[in-house]
């Protein structure tokens, strides 16, 4: 389960075993929980599912995720290609 950023209370990270999925993520902090698809070709990310988030708890995530897109992208491939 590598953990790719900690930053701002949340830890981003991926399941080592779910390779047969499109490249995600999963993130944490707390209580709350989500994991978000990562659209390359688009540089989008679209919510798989959330736990214990509020609306600004997402938008947070979801512009950690995007400020550090590539950075997540290169990590996928690194462990898991």
């Amino acid at each position: 389960m590598p953990t790719i950023l900690y930053i701002f209370g949340w830890r981003i990270y991926f399941y080592s075993n779910e390779n047969n999925e499109p490249i995600h993520v999963h993130a944490q902090k707390a209580d709350m929980e989500c994991k978000y698809w990562l659209l390359e070709e688009e540089i989008e990310i679209s919510e798989e599912f959330s736990f214990n988030m509020n609306p600004a708890s997402k938008r947070e995530i979801k512009k950690i995720i995007h400020q550090h897109f590539d950075t997540i992208i290169d990590a996928w491939y690194k462990h898991l290609k």
